[in-house]
Formats: structure tokens, sequence, C-alpha cells
């Protein structure tokens, strides 16, 4: 997919009239939910309506995402403000935009569905932008979840799929956009560095209280906020069970915020375009702000070693901030839909004694809460966590946090009961935090010599001095009631069945 503000163009002119329409050029929403109705009310309450307009799917409200509370607080001129960004007058009727309108009258077109829409809204806006004729309007996506194609059965970051979407995002919490005084930081990411650096400055016009930097990692982008939607799930359990013990909090939320790094990490190292992304820019990625290259490891590819070198993320300060923000309790406000499911999650074990049945239950404990399941996009993350795993080649200790809540929700019976004893004691998720970031091979003989009287450890010791049978033994699985005799601790008992069917 060709995504770009400019044509083909080789003539100074023309390119020269282009690049002065997009500085007057608009920004559109579509399918507008709770985030693009606060950032429109925003725009309204800053006199800087006219660069935005807004088009609702098809049966749905304008301002439907909000509730009549919230509804009720709001000024009755910014909310006339904002249905007038959703509409055009005909006869002095009030006429509801379209897709086809956004993409007729900007040039920068926001997808704002989540996962399960956006796909599809992808494909419409494509069609309709070659049928208008508008090839040069960008388009971006907002999703902050996995895909995933029930055919193959396989799960992708869009990005990743589409390697020219944009992706916008940014962190903002319930209420906080229709605040006058509040700020709100944002990403505009695209692979191409100039149509980057335009696309977010149309953004950053929108508001005065918006501020908008460009970046070039669109897929790395997506895939944070996909891990942070999950981070932040297991965040508020451990607010809402281990309040109690502030010790383990800390901990637990530095871990959830590196681990989200550490794997976007490896996902930009396997990207197929890496040299085109860092090496035939238009202008230097410096430019946008990017640090000079710090990143850099030996990756072993097609049996060969290869040293690559990468750009940090601190170009991505918003979503680092969403990251970190997603995961706080906020001294007013509500947290995040995730946050709260992660709270509605603790508050259900606490009182069951026992881990969700199944994702089904977890989701209709999280309605009786008052949370939307379509708007838990952590929770859908989650559903499809093994197939992203196995398809980046993400390494478990960089994981461990994620593989334990999937497991609490997803494992057998018998795994859930040894989950649930390490995510409620406060010992066992101290050490299991401890333990479970330092990689298998280095974990596994530490634990073998201090526990030489388990037969299980003393065989892989003595295999260990066998060359050829160091490899098997090290990958051997862990039975839970040989574990349970042997008198392992719950934390590496999880981690020695996370290890094994996790990575099979």
């Amino acid at each position: 997919m060709r995504n770009s503000f400019f044509d083909r163009s080789l003539d100074a002119r023309s390119i020269r009239e282009r690049v002065l329409e997009l500085d007057s050029a608009k920004v559109g929403f579509y399918s507008v939910g709770l985030y693009p109705a606060s950032l429109a009310y925003n725009c309204a309450m800053q006199n800087e309506a006219g660069r935005l307009l807004l088009a609702v799917r098809p049966g749905r409200e304008l301002l439907g995402a909000f509730s009549q509370e919230a509804f009720d607080s709001m000024d009755s001129g910014h909310v006339e403000t904002v249905l007038d960004m959703g509409s055009r007058r005909v006869n002095g009727e009030r006429i509801p935009n379209t897709l086809a309108d956004l993409i007729q009258r900007c040039d920068l077109v926001v997808l704002s569905a989540n996962s399960s829409y956006v796909e599809e809204d992808l494909l419409e806006a494509c069609r309709l932008r070659e049928e208008l004729g508008r090839d040069r309007v960008v388009l971006a996506c907002l999703a902050g979840s996995f895909n995933h194609d029930p055919i193959s059965n396989s799960a992708y970051v869009l990005c990743e799929k589409q390697p020219n979407l944009a992706f916008f995002s940014g962190f903002h919490r319930h209420g906080a956009l229709r605040n006058p005084f509040d700020s709100f930081t944002a990403n505009f990411c695209h692979p191409n560095a100039l149509t980057a650096m335009l696309g977010a400055q149309l953004l950053d016009r929108l508001s005065p209280n918006i501020q908008v930097s460009p970046g070039v990692h669109n897929v790395e982008g997506q895939y944070i906020k996909a891990a942070k939607n999950m981070a932040s799930v297991f965040a508020g359990f451990g607010y809402a069970f281990h309040q109690d013990n502030p010790g383990v909090l800390p901990t637990l939320l530095t871990l959830l915020l590196d681990q989200c790094l550490d794997q976007a990490a490896t996902v930009s190292m396997a990207r197929s375009d890496r040299q085109r992304l860092y090496h035939r820019q238009p202008i230097p990625l410096t430019e946008l702000g990017y640090a000079v290259p710090r990143i850099e490891a030996t990756l072993v590819r097609d049996g060969d070693f290869e040293k690559v070198r990468d750009h940090t993320f601190t170009q991505l300060t918003a979503m680092v901030a969403d990251v970190r923000g997603s995961m706080m309790l906020p001294v007013s406000g509500q947290p995040t839909r995730n946050f709260q499911a992660g709270q509605i999650m603790a508050s259900q074990m606490r009182e069951q004694g026992r881990c969700p049945a199944s994702m089904e239950e977890l989701e209709s404990w999280c309605e009786a809460g008052g949370l939307r399941r379509g708007a838990l996009e952590g929770l859908k993350s989650l559903r499809f966590w093994p197939q992203i795993a196995r398809r980046y080649a993400i390494p478990v200790n960089d994981c461990s946090m994620v593989n334990l809540l999937y497991m609490a929700i997803y494992g057998r019976p018998a795994v859930k009961e040894t989950a649930f004893q390490v995510m409620t004691e406060s010992r066992e998720l101290s050490n299991y935090c401890q333990e479970s970031v330092r990689p298998i091979h280095s974990r596994r003989y530490a634990e073998a010599l201090q526990n030489l009287e388990v037969p299980e450890a003393l065989d892989l010791v003595v295999n260990a001095v066998i060359a050829d049978n160091a490899r098997s033994a090290m990958r051997r699985d862990v039975d839970l009631d040989e574990a349970n005799n042997a008198g392992i601790p719950a934390y590496l008992k999880l981690m020695d069945v996370i290890e094994s069917q996790l990575d099979a």
C-alpha cells in the first residue's frame, strides 16, 4: 500500500504547491470512540476546531462513548462545536459525515476503530481513496491490539502486515482531554521520515494543548501499545491485590515497563525493512529528534552471526509515557480500562480464591463491573499471545509477566492453582519477578546445583558434562506432581511450565 502525501512527480512547482496545501490541511478521525471524541472536545475548548473533522461508524452516535455523567459535565457550546466537526449543513439540516467525506476533505485520516474493525476500515478507506482520486491522503490507525487471521490461525501486528500504514498514539486518561489545563503528548509514526514529520505537524496543530512528535517506528509503536495494554491489566491486579505490600509494586511495575520495551526491540530487529528504514530516508533521522544508534546486538541468521545496530526508542517518548501512565493509579479520575480490568480480576480472585475459569468468565466479571468487553484491548491481545511470541521469537525471559498472566487465564487447572499462588503471595511474586528475567540457561544450572537431592537436578548436572546431551537436558519438561513432591517453590514450578509449554 502506497501511503504518502505526495505523488511520484519530480516537478518542483507541483511539489511546492502540495507543501503549501498541507500547511492548512485538515485531519479526520473515523469510527469515533472515547479517545477521538475527547480529543475533539479538547480542540473545541482551544478554539482550533476548524482543522479537525469526525465521522462515526454507521449506527453509532458521535458522543455515544461517554457516560451520561460525563456528558452532563460538558460545556454545551463545546459539545455543539464537536457535533459540527462530525457533520455538515445541508439546507439547515445537520448531515453526519462519512468516511468518504473525510477522505474528500482531509489529507490525513486516522482510522480509530479497535482491532476488530480496523482492517475492514483500511480496505474501505483504500477503495474510497482510489475511487475519489485522493491517492495523496495518508491513512493511519490507533489500534492497540494484535490482529488475527482465522483462516491461517496466525496473529500479527497490523503495521508489520501493512508496513506503510501510519500509527498514532499517546498517553491520555479518561476525562483528561476534557480538562482545559491538561496537556497531551503523542507520537505519529510512519516509515518515511518526511511523511512522519508532516503528519505529526498536522496533528500537533489541532490544539495548543496537544504535542505530537514524529517517528519512524510504526511497527514498534503499535507493538508497544498492544504490550502496554496487557501489562496494564497486570498492573491493575498488582495495585489492587498487593496494595498492603508496597515493596512488590515498584519491582512489578518496573519489570512490566522494561519487558514491553525489550519485546519491542526484538520485534524491531526482526523487521524485514530495517535497512530501508534507517538508510534510505529523505532526511536524517536525527532531524526528527532521534539519537544516534545506541542499541547493538549480535543475531544468528541462517546459521551466520550478524551484528546489527538500531536507534533507541528515545523519540517515542509519548509511547513510553503511555506505558508508564497506564500502569499508574491516578490521583484524580479513573485509570485506564485495562487497568480497571486488572483491579476487577484481583477483587474476584480474592473473593473466590481462584483464577478465572476462562477468559469468558473474566470478561463477564469486567462487564458486571461496568466495562464493555469490546474496549478491553489488553484481554484481546492476550488471546493471541502465544502466536505473537512464536512469530517474533520473543525470549521467555523478556515476557515472563505476560506469560504469568496468560497462564492464570488459559492454563490447565493444575497450572492455574500454581499461578494463583504466585500472583497472590507477595514472596512468590517477588521471587518470580527476580528469577524469571534470567535467561533459561543461566538459571537452570544454578537451580540444579542448589537442589542436588532432587533426581532431575542431579541428572541435569551429569548430562551437562556430556556435551551432546546438555541441550536436551535443558529443555526437559517438568511435571507439576513431581515438582510438588520434590518441594520446589511455586514460582519455579510455574516458570518451568511456561518455558516448556509456551516455547513448544
